[in-house]
């Protein structure tokens, strides 16, 4: 099949894209950056230019639709947040003979900003870490449980949060008039990144897995897979309420209570620790874009360690800003040792020239000017990431002047709020 991922900047999209080439078909990736992640691998054909999709979602999808329609791809696959908008206009997708696998706008709603989707968790009987939702820096100051996140509405690979040591940390913060936002007590224990695919709220295939090292901007550049069925539990519970209908992944601390959900993202995240570990989360999303209901898929195997060296380079220079640093990651990669011992690669699994390429050019950018690492992970980011004005576009959309949210065929529904879940 010809496929099209919705974004060539980031990790998930460059593993995906490995994943989908591997099996036969042809891929190509929409970006604004020509010289994303996904221009410097054997695994994607061609990079086309598309507007930035954050400030305006709807410019990025008519430049999409366009570069579908003339390039007569089979599938439209969500790789990133552009998902948002792809299930907002599921109806005219549909007209136009688009196939993608996008969750209904009611679900995705639920689940896309931090404030809501704290609501949807907590009426789910999801577990989370204490929290509030506050309305500006005085409601804020009455908060007691420090250490504490501060997380505004919309904000992807850690932007928009704030970590506050104590109330002295609420002090000059830039806070917009009318911006509702959560507070959250910093639960202690490892990270655990969960995914999972749904059809029509049925769980279809899942997977975790641990945090082994800390890359640039929070990112995993290490990973242990692992055995969760309490977090699967969870996960289940809420796509099932939601009905949702795609890929859905969230963000878990291991505490010595048990799994707490600290984020929820409406899509894919890095998929190939899981299919190394014996769970495909791509082909069901495939099937899902297709009109197809995927097969259930057993649990995968636990102990499965891979890395992506690309993000532990620039996690090197971001923590430590020294170049003795970044060598040690490349020296340790390179000798199989410590973290890399009996590890797979996630980005580069097997012979690609563009992607030691590049992982060759970051590496000596950083080396010689360990601050550089900003360039990289920023830009990825920006070029996918939706902000708070780009929602707001795709809610006022979805919403017309009479306050009724429009039905997937862009009629108005008589549902005004999001659908809750069933405990």
């Amino acid at each position: 099949m010809r496929i099209l991922l919705s974004d060539g900047s980031g990790l998930t999209s460059r593993q995906c894209a490995t994943v989908l080439s591997r099996a036969g078909h042809r891929v190509e990736a929409l970006s604004p950056d020509p010289l994303c992640v996904c221009a410097f691998t054997r695994h994607v054909r061609r990079v086309h230019r598309v507007p930035a999709f954050g400030d305006d979602p709807f410019a990025w999808l008519e430049s999409a639709l366009t570069i579908y329609d003339e390039g007569g791809f089979d599938v439209l696959l969500p790789t990133q947040e552009q998902v948002s908008v792809l299930s907002a206009a599921a109806g005219r997708l549909r007209a136009r003979g688009v196939a993608t696998a996008a969750p209904p706008f009611p679900a995705l709603a639920a689940v896309q900003d931090k404030v809501t989707a704290y609501a949807t968790l907590e009426a789910a009987g999801v577990p989370q870490p204490p929290s509030a939702v506050v309305s500006g820096p005085a409601r804020a100051a009455a908060w007691e449980a420090y250490p504490a996140y501060l997380k505004r509405p919309v904000g992807t690979a850690s932007s928009g949060v704030i970590r506050l040591a104590g109330p002295a940390s609420l002090a000059d913060l830039t806070w917009p008039e009318g911006e509702r936002r959560l507070i959250q007590q910093e639960a202690r224990g490892p990270l655990v990144m969960t995914q999972a695919v749904f059809a029509a709220g049925e769980l279809v295939a899942f997977h975790a897995c641990r945090r082994t090292g800390e890359g640039s901007r929070g990112g995993a550049s290490r990973k242990l897979g692992l055995r969760l069925p309490e977090a699967e539990a969870q996960l289940r519970r809420l796509g099932g309420g939601l009905r949702w209908h795609g890929a859905l992944s969230a963000d878990v601390i291991l505490t010595a209570d048990g799994p707490v959900v600290i984020d929820v993202n409406p899509r894919l995240v890095e998929p190939v620790n899981a299919l190394l570990s014996g769970v495909d989360l791509v082909t069901p999303l495939l099937e899902l874009a297709r009109g197809r209901t995927p097969s259930p898929q057993p649990a995968g195997r636990a102990g499965v360690a891979t890395h992506q060296l690309l993000l532990a380079v620039l996690g090197a220079a971001e923590h430590t800003g020294r170049r003795r640093a970044v060598l040690g990651e490349l020296a340790a990669a390179l000798l199989r040792r410590g973290g890399y011992a009996g590890s797979a690669e996630e980005l580069t699994p097997g012979p690609d020239a563009r992607a030691a390429l590049l992982l060759a050019a970051v590496s000596g950018l950083v080396l010689a000017r360990p601050r550089a690492w900003r360039r990289f992970a920023t830009g990825s980011v920006t070029a996918y990431a939706l902000s708070p004005e780009g929602w707001d576009r795709i809610r006022d959309d979805r919403i017309p002047l009479g306050g009724r949210p429009r039905d997937e065929g862009g009629h108005e529904s008589s549902r005004t709020t999001p659908p809750a879940c069933s405990a």
